[in-house]
């Protein structure tokens, strides 16, 4: 044998060597057995979507490929806006990170909002932990005894971040716009566990867009005290469990308006979403989405849930993404319609 086919064979070998390995750390479990996951949590400590988040992360890594560490960690910032902009833009597309933000943010690009840097189509949909029923609820010294007290006064709701982002934003906003109420947004609070805070001192005497499951959670000694009132439903469906709090639909007078509706508060139906960023390795994808359906299921992690009062209604990856391709795939007149009815 020659030396130079000597040296090519060498070279071969040596490329093989280093090609073998890198084609089984694509394997989830090889990759996950040497990456920790990130959880991204866009909200900040003691709201209710940090609260899911750290529930899932406890569980998630036993349900994975690999079963590595799920480390959760928070990125505050506009309503979930900034963690969902990083995670399109910035974050590893490898798998070793997925994110929960408002379900306002996966739509805020359809919806005129022009800091929302993504296609909400494209985000690898994971799951979808709780459909939401949205609220708005007053403190008690508010003087406001029913949502139609807001049609003739005006008192002060309390908001999240700037601009349009997020719900405790965009549904006052567009309840003023739509309905009439005398809403006066006090914006800058960085999340609903700041605006309850906000209210006992009584810089803000109401707040909308609050979950049902905060108000059952984080808020729940408020509320069984008679602190905290609700005063309106938010959710695509009225709550039989709520009793006599109006349902926002009520206010709708056409057809039309009842599709308006559903593209503005319809939204929650993925209340408590979880995405990773686009193009990861579907191998990848699959035991993510997988693993989120596990843990779901998992009658210890259920059992955890029930002793933090929080709801389940899950979705998979799969109903998520076909759920924001509907909406995204909405007639021009009425996105038209909900963008300027989510504008101050």
């Amino acid at each position: 044998m020659s030396v130079r086919l000597r040296t090519l064979l060498v070279c071969c070998l040596l490329l093989a060597s280093k090609l073998v390995p890198a084609a089984a750390a694509d394997d989830p479990a090889s990759f996950y057995r040497s990456h920790a996951l990130r959880i991204v949590i866009g909200h900040e400590v003691g709201t209710g979507f940090d609260l899911y988040a750290r529930l899932l992360a406890r569980y998630l890594g036993s349900h994975l490929a690999g079963h590595p560490t799920v480390i959760p960690e928070n990125m505050v910032g506009a309503a979930g806006l900034v963690a969902a902009n990083w995670l399109y833009n910035a974050a590893p597309r490898d798998g070793s990170v997925i994110a929960i933000f408002a379900h306002t943010a996966a739509f805020d690009p359809l919806l005129g909002d022009s800091k929302g840097r993504y296609d909400g189509t494209q985000f690898t949909w994971i799951g979808n932990m709780d459909s939401v029923v949205g609220l708005c609820g007053v403190w008690q010294d508010a003087g406001i005894t029913s949502f139609d007290d807001l049609f003739t006064r005006q008192i002060l709701f309390g908001s999240a971040g700037s601009g349009t982002a997020g719900p405790l934003t965009q549904f006052p906003i567009a309840l003023r716009n739509l309905l009439g109420v005398k809403i006066k947004l006090i914006q800058g609070y960085r999340g609903s566990a700041d605006i309850r805070l906000a209210m006992t001192r009584g810089e803000v005497h109401g707040v909308c867009g609050i979950p049902l499951s905060t108000v059952k959670t984080e808020w729940k000694d408020d509320y069984a005290a008679g602190r905290f009132k609700l005063i309106l439903q938010l959710g695509h469906d009225k709550d039989p469990a709520l009793g006599d709090v109006p349902h926002v639909y009520q206010y709708a007078k056409t057809d039309d308006d009842r599709k308006l509706f559903d593209l503005i508060f319809g939204l929650q139906k993925i209340g408590r979403p979880f995405a990773a960023p686009p193009q990861i390795p579907s191998d990848h994808a699959q035991a993510l989405r997988e693993a989120f359906d596990a843990t779901l299921n998992d009658p210890k992690f259920r059992a955890d849930a029930a002793r933090l009062q929080i709801d389940l209604t899950p979705m998979t990856g799969q109903q998520v993404a076909d759920f924001v391709r509907e909406i995204y795939a909405s007639p021009p007149a009425i996105v038209d319609r909900a963008r300027r009815a989510v504008k101050p």
